[in-house]
């Protein structure tokens, strides 16, 4: 793919992605840093789970304000936005005197991780070229999970002095990166036609363009995505409303809520504290939660490498019987094996090996391709808006998760609870199968145009299927489309 693009094009897409990876640090880091948290500040479960929540709670409130605000003020200074909210809250954090200002400050970097989670991969996929918009949309994740992967290093390094200060204060390192990178990217050029700007935005266009021969001049994507524009005249609140528009806010209200509901985030924020409950040491924990992070970002490479080819449906259902597998394994061990006393026992190898299979399934899956196809379903004027919507109820999934497991597994043990989630990963599997459209190989247009023309009424064909190219739909595009 690095061959394929123009240097330009490639800074753009990192600093583009580099959001994600402060996403990442700052959702990943507090798995460590709670093990000493709880004992500075002697917090009991439920409180354990409030500074861990915290800021998903901050999470909805930026996933929805970030929609509309995407829309209104533009994809790339949103991201500037989020990037002085995650310094003054990774310094806030990292500052706290007791346990209610640590909780106030993770809702901060709350508000920056929501609209980080919105507007990152709506930035990347409203730029990126068609042929490679999954890749370069991916990296989104791939930066969620190097941001995790350093927050595990992190804990590693700091866990024998248990300075978890400088390990929530170090995300402020990232932002300010961020900060200064954005300051020289440009918009994303779907948002500049939709304001005017069309000069600027066949610039970008030929910035990214993959291939200096290709025959999708910028002009010719700027008609296209105009038409797009004057088919959608009207407000977003008013097409959220529209018929043809409901399926696409189902589908990705749907992938949003069930990646968070099939418990990756027991895994992100509480794999040491399963492991400390199974026989392992705090820090023999936290080194194993490392290799999981190791794990984690393989798997996202590889993920990058095959999205374009495998798609994105099949990827989904394979991650599902993974993910299944192992938490039915996980919940099955721990009700029928004897509880472990050491790390070397049975019930601990089995919960770690689980973990482990757990990860590597939805990294190359569900933790990419969710993001990925989120901005992919849903129509240009209310991208912004619809995502606000997913997301929100994303963060909403993962807060009602992350506040409530430490006192289900407190309360009913670990075997009830794998074998809940595991259930709920057989809904995901129908949902998917009944619901989800393949988007591999389709431009954003086209995709829509297919949508229009899926819930029209019999006999009538809407006027989105006339034009733009609609009459391609279904048919393999050009490899230059964009």
């Amino acid at each position: 793919m690095e061959d394929a693009l123009q240097a330009n094009g490639r800074r753009i897409f990192f600093f583009g992605a580099l959001g994600g990876l402060l996403f990442g640090y700052d959702t990943g880091v507090i798995s460590g840093a709670i093990l000493f948290i709880k004992d500075d500040f002697g917090l009991s479960p439920f409180m354990q789970g409030a500074v861990v929540a915290a800021l998903l709670l901050g999470a909805m409130v930026g996933a929805a304000v970030a929609g509309p605000l995407s829309d209104r003020i533009g994809r790339r200074r949103l991201i500037i936005v989020a990037a002085v909210t995650f310094t003054l809250g990774a310094l806030g954090a990292a500052a706290a005197p007791n346990a209610g200002t640590l909780v106030a400050a993770r809702v901060v970097l709350g508000l920056a991780v929501g609209s980080a989670a919105l507007v990152v991969p709506l930035y990347l996929s409203e730029i990126a070229p068609t042929h490679i918009r999954g890749a370069i949309a991916s990296l989104n994740q791939m930066m969620i999970v190097v941001g995790i992967l350093a927050a595990y290093i992190v804990n590693a390094i700091l866990a024998s002095s248990g300075d978890w200060r400088l390990m929530l204060g170090l995300a402020a390192v990232p932002s300010l990166i961020l900060l200064l990178g954005m300051a020289f990217m440009p918009e994303t050029p779907r948002f500049l036609v939709r304001t005017g700007e069309e000069d600027e935005a066949r610039e970008v266009l030929d910035e990214v363009r993959s291939d200096e021969r290709s025959e999708e001049a910028p002009e010719r994507k700027v008609q296209e995505i105009r038409e797009v524009e004057e088919r959608e005249a009207g407000s977003a609140r008013e097409l959220l409303k529209a018929r043809w528009v409901r399926p696409a806010l189902i589908i990705a209200i749907g992938l949003a809520v069930f990646q968070q509901f099939i418990g990756i985030n027991t895994i992100i924020y509480y794999a040491p504290t399963t492991l400390t409950s199974v026989g392992y040491s705090s820090d023999s924990a936290i080194y194993a939660n490392l290799a999981i992070g190791i794990l984690n970002v393989a798997m996202t490479v590889v993920a990058i490498r095959i999205i374009d080819r495998v798609g994105r449906k099949p990827m989904l259902l394979g991650g599902l019987i993974g993910m299944v597998t192992s938490l039915t394994v996980l919940g099955l061990s721990s009700e029928l094996l004897s509880a472990p006393t050491s790390a070397g026992d049975p019930a601990a190898v089995i919960t770690l090996v689980c973990l482990a299979g757990f990860i590597v399934s939805f990294a190359a899956t569900w933790g990419p391709v969710v993001w990925v196809m989120l901005p992919e379903v849903l129509p240009l004027n209310v991208r912004g808006t619809a995502m606000g919507v997913a997301v929100c109820l994303h963060w909403g999934a993962n807060f009602l998760v992350s506040q409530t497991f430490p006192v289900m597994l407190d309360a009913w043990g670990a075997g009830p609870v794998f074998l809940g989630y595991a259930g709920i990963g057989v809904l995901a599997f129908l949902f998917v199968k009944a619901l989800v459209p393949e988007t591999k190989g389709r431009s954003l247009e086209e995709i829509e145009a297919a949508l229009q023309r899926k819930t029209a009424p019999a006999g009538r064909r809407p006027a989105a299927a006339r034009a733009g190219g609609a009459g391609r739909v279904g048919k393999t595009p050009s490899r230059t489309a964009h």
